[in-house]
């Protein structure tokens, strides 16, 4: 199909595009990669009057590590970010969630900040980046504005941004403790998209006691959450393969499971538990 009749602008900077966010308000759409935006043009899903593309400001492609954080530039993509030595050194689950995304040609073009703006529910980096505890950084009329990760996916394809933001950067923590993560997932298998995605990272001592943990799952509900009941059962724990199972039955407690062709609520919900282990069990591995 072909999209409605719009009109299309290239800002010279990012506040330039906030500008013409908030002139244009409901009529416009930011583009960066374009891989959701412009297939739900040709759907008629989405039929924004002007878009706004952000994909060639050159100052929002980076990974860098400063004062304790790691740095993403929201317009860095996929290809960067799976490829990226620090990413891959210190957030390992991340550059696997990275190298899973669609193919290669989605992977060069599509980008970290367009991807968790639109917060698809079987999005790959919701997962990682709950479960990380980052910081998301946008900018709009009024300034900058950090919000937690845990107040950023709100439901399906709906986040904590303003209808005048624009994500400008994604932060995440470094640990000097003895740290480690991974990203696994079951995809479907013609889109690549997750029917259950998690994301775990795990903290431990010397003893080999998980001091902190998080958990990310995506692809289960409307929106990616963190599968709290497990991280405080294994908090303080030495873990072990009974130990493992028994928290990871509580990673979909609570959970209202989306139902589609691809996969029923309760399998769903099963998938959670189950990869929830599998994702503790590499990350542990990876942490050793």
């Amino acid at each position: 199909m072909i999209a409605q009749k719009f009109d299309y602008i290239v800002p010279a900077s990012l506040g330039d595009a906030v500008n013409l966010l908030q002139k244009h308000g409901h009529r416009a759409k930011i583009l960066a990669g374009g891989n959701s935006l412009i297939p739900m043009m040709k759907l008629r899903l989405a039929a924004p009057e002007l878009l706004i593309d952000i994909g060639r400001i050159p100052e929002l492609s980076y990974v860098k590590e400063e004062s304790g954080k790691i740095r993403i530039g929201a317009l860095t993509t996929h290809h960067l970010i799976q490829t990226s030595d620090l990413i891959q050194r210190r957030l390992p689950a991340l550059a696997d969630a990275a190298g899973l995304i669609g193919d290669i040609q989605v992977r060069n073009k599509g980008t970290i900040g367009g991807s968790i703006a639109h917060a698809d529910p079987a999005a790959d980096y919701p997962a990682s980046i709950l479960a990380f505890d980052a910081t998301i950084v946008t900018l709009g009329p009024t300034g900058e504005r950090l919000i937690p990760a845990s107040k950023f996916f709100l439901d399906m394809m709906t986040t904590a941004l303003e209808p005048n933001e624009i994500v400008r950067e994604i932060q995440i923590a470094t640990k000097s403790a003895k740290v480690g993560s991974a990203y696994l997932k079951m995809a479907q298998k013609a889109s690549g998209f997750a029917i259950c995605g998690v994301a775990a990272v795990v903290e431990l001592d010397s003893s080999g006691v998980l001091t902190n943990l998080g958990i990310g799952i995506t692809g289960v509900a409307s929106r990616a959450f963190r599968a709290s009941k497990t991280e405080a059962a294994l908090r303080g724990q030495k873990p072990s393969a009974d130990i493992l199972k028994a928290a990871c039955e509580k990673a979909s407690d609570g959970i209202i499971a989306l139902e589609d062709i691809h996969a029923s609520g309760d399998y769903r919900l099963d998938l959670a538990r189950i990869y929830a282990r599998r994702a503790i069990q590499a990350a542990i591995e990876r942490a050793g």
